[in-house]
């Protein structure tokens, strides 16, 4: 922890304010967001369906406007955007804890997850922009901030929704007024590289940084190593969302649902959290001085893949009746699996974070983030998909490896995938940002 404070205080004030503004983002977000399901189903007793269109609509509004606020991000500055999206959760949380009409909570809803779109790529790009040559570095300190908040988040907001859930809301919607002032008075506006090249690739016809918001995105869709990218880096969020889908679901399976169940549960969040704020900053320096960016998203896409490895060998071991070694075998595979993909994470998001600017050759770079995060945001819906199917079709057939298998093999494919473009030279941009000439 001491060298990760030496690291933090090595940068200008922007990053400092930036990294801290996350922790607190997610610290407001998770303190209300793991209860809000049991709110609407159990205090205001909407059915289950109706709590499933509000939370697929926070979902929702969020992907799919993650292109639209990167694309604002790049055309004003980053700074209003983060604004912007702090004062409209602000309002959202605010009424998710006023109101109990249907429409009410659809629209604060919608609201919360518009603002993650505005204020997301935007940070990102912000970061990448004021770290300059030592952007891997600061996205390693920006996941361990991020982890924390989320590791903090609950906790904070159990103990507030033990007096009320709309205690949570109004002192979530509370951190992100402060957070809201804080940019507003702290945070140096900032705009990306290509505001200052965008009179110039509009003078020579160029359809970049330049022209209208059709012809940026026609240029970024037009961008087939970032496309490629994008796709094969689906698996990574893919996997380590199985985190919330189906470790729990499996430690609820073999443990049971009592307390037990949740004391694993709870083990399985903490061991995950804890590994990335411990360790992320050790990672990345000795992957950086060992392995090029390729190498190390190769590296911790495998590592995730691996990751369900002791699941697949637990599916072996005969299931004990009770007692200690039937919680043994409902904690211990899937926490360890739980690290492996913290483990992946701390390896792979650096060099993630960092290649995405690299593809986009400096240029709109909040605009890539938002069409990265709504790629990646699709591909993790219809992997839950895929993965609910076939943890059910595993139940039903007694084939309870059929999950763990599908989900080795998915992180196997990815890091093949990212090893092709690596040896492509396809992962990096030329200095005048044209793609190299590669097959």
């Amino acid at each position: 922890m001491k060298a990760t404070l030496t690291q933090f205080r090595s940068y200008d004030r922007s990053v400092r304010l930036l990294l801290a503004n996350q922790f607190t983002i997610n610290l407001g977000f998770y303190m209300l967001m793991p209860y809000l399901a049991q709110h609407l189903s159990g205090t205001l007793g909407l059915a289950g369906w109706l709590v499933g269109l509000v939370l697929g609509v926070r979902n929702f509004s969020q992907q799919g406007m993650f292109l639209v606020g990167g694309t604002l991000a790049d055309r004003f500055g980053y700074k209003p955007l983060i604004v912007a999206g702090c004062v409209l959760r602000t309002v959202g949380f605010a009424t998710l804890g006023l109101v109990d009409s249907v429409p009410a909570l659809i629209v604060a809803s919608a609201a919360t997850g518009f603002a993650g779109a505005l204020f997301n790529p935007a940070v990102r790009a912000y970061l990448a922009a004021d770290a300059g040559e030592r952007r891997v570095e600061a996205f390693a300190l920006f996941n361990i901030f991020y982890q924390a908040g989320i590791l903090l988040g609950p906790l904070v907001g159990m103990l507030l929704t033990g007096v009320g859930f709309r205690v949570t809301c109004l002192v979530s919607a509370a951190v992100f007024a402060v957070l809201s002032v804080v940019q507003i008075r702290a945070l140096p506006a900032r705009r990306g590289n290509d505001a200052r090249h965008r009179g110039a690739a509009a003078g020579s016809g160029a359809a970049g940084a330049g022209g209208g918001v059709v012809a940026q995105w026609r240029s970024i869709v037009g961008n087939r190593a970032f496309l490629l990218f994008s796709t094969a880096m689906i698996g990574s969020y893919v996997l380590t969302f199985q985190v919330y889908l189906a470790l729990p679901l499996e430690v609820r399976r073999v443990g049971g649902d009592g307390e037990s169940g949740t004391v694993a549960v709870a083990l399985l969040f903490a061991a995950s959290g804890l590994a990335t704020v411990l360790g992320q900053t050790r990672v990345t320096a000795r992957c950086k001085e060992r392995l090029a960016p390729g190498q190390a998203l190769t590296r911790g896409l495998s590592v995730m893949g691996l990751a369900f490895v002791p699941l697949l060998v637990a599916t072996a071991l005969p299931e004990p009746g009770g007692g200690a070694g039937r919680w043994l075998l409902a904690a211990l595979p899937p926490t360890l699996a739980a690290l492996l993909l913290a483990l992946g994470t701390m390896i792979t998001y650096p060099f993630e974070m960092d290649t995405i600017v690299q593809l986009a050759g400096d240029r709109l770079v909040a605009t890539h983030y938002g069409l990265y995060n709504t790629i990646c945001g699709v591909g993790i819906t219809v992997g839950n998909l895929l993965t609910g199917v076939a943890l059910d079709a595993a139940r039903a057939a007694g084939l309870s490896a059929l999950p763990w298998l599908a989900l080795l093999v998915l992180g196997l494919g990815c890091a093949l995938s990212l090893h092709g473009l690596h040896r492509a030279g396809r992962l990096t941009r030329t200095a005048c940002g044209a793609q190299p000439a590669t097959a």
